[in-house]
């Protein structure tokens, strides 16, 4: 967390702390003033009972009626502190609530402020290496084994940038149940090696070992799926080591489409896999946030796979090295 944000946490908490022991101040001060005022109301009554029953010499009825004054002094002692008691539990039930609710605000915050950063960088990148090959094809006269090889690099540059608007497009269209998904029969099999081509082909140097069963059909949306897929391999190749090699299984079972994509990175905390499924976060340690990332990866990852793959005809199981 910024520096800048924790100063407004500071703040916040701050006033939050102040407002609420106020408060509870106020209540317990008007609980306390109305048993006050209950008592003198009890000890006045007894006085003018005790006036009027000395008249008439009658120590029956003083008893009598000083026991139904001290029994109404402690229902109205009762009541204050039940509703003192209900007011109390309110309050910090509904502070209990603005509380989480400003942290999470912040949090929020923090994390739209990180995003934009990290789209930024990832954005520019593909844009200016797509701009200096074609400013390089414009200038310079290049024999066709450069040239074919500057077209090619220019075209995965622009597959990525595609993919990095499709994450944000898809992902605002989700949350507001916009998309509007589409049910086309279609090869997985090919779909996937497409995907496990693509990251060979930008990533060389990665150990890839694909193992994809031939001809497995299914209905879907083309556009969703290939989402889900690039962003677990782009999860697997950011944080497993260079040297290791990243496994995409594809096969079919008992009935079930499996897809496992397997690294051999450091994994996730138990206390982190739930959070990492939320819009915008990325893990706090050290070793993720010097990673490029845009924390939309798993979040589509769970969308697509809750929202769109429940309602398929056909199961699937899709395996997460956590």
């Amino acid at each position: 967390m910024e520096a800048s944000t924790k100063k407004k946490l500071a703040r916040a908490t701050l006033v939050y702390w102040f407002l609420l022991l106020y408060i509870i101040g106020a209540l317990i001060w008007w609980l306390v003033l109305l048993q006050q005022q209950n008592k003198a109301n009890a000890a006045l009554k007894i006085d003018q009972l005790r006036t009027r029953v000395d008249s008439v010499a009658n120590t029956s009825v003083y008893m009598q009626e000083r026991k139904e004054i001290l029994t109404a002094e402690d229902r109205n002692t009762t009541k204050f502190l039940g509703e003192g008691i209900t007011f109390l539990a309110l309050i910090i039930v509904g502070a209990g609530f603005v509380y989480r609710a400003v942290r999470e605000q912040l949090r929020t915050q923090q994390q739209q402020q990180n995003f934009m950063m990290a789209i930024t960088h990832e954005l520019k990148t593909p844009i200016a290496i797509a701009k200096l090959n074609l400013e390089t094809l414009q200038k310079h006269q290049l024999d066709e084994v450069k040239r074919q090889k500057i077209i090619d690099m220019t075209l995965q540059e622009t597959n990525r940038l595609n993919t990095l608007t499709n994450n944000i497009l898809v992902s605002s269209q989700l949350e507001g149940e916009r998309y509007a998904t589409s049910r086309e029969e279609l090869n997985f099999s090919d779909l996937v090696k497409s995907c496990v081509n693509d990251y060979k082909n930008r990533f060389p140097t990665r150990d890839w070992s694909p193992d994809i069963e031939e001809e497995i059909e299914t209905t879907g949306d083309p556009l969703l799926l290939a989402i889900l897929v690039n962003n677990l391999l782009e999860n697997a190749m950011k944080y497993s080591p260079k040297e290791k090699s990243i496994v995409c299984r594809l096969y079919s079972a008992k009935n079930k489409l499996v897809l496992e994509i397997i690294d051999e990175g450091l994994g996730i905390p138990d206390g982190e896999k739930k959070k990492v499924f939320d819009k915008f976060y990325r893990i706090g340690n050290e070793a993720t946030r010097t990673t490029k990332g845009t924390g939309l990866g798993l979040y589509l990852f769970k969308k697509i796979s809750g929202d769109f793959l429940a309602r398929l005809c056909r199961r699937y199981v899709i395996q997460l090295s956590f």
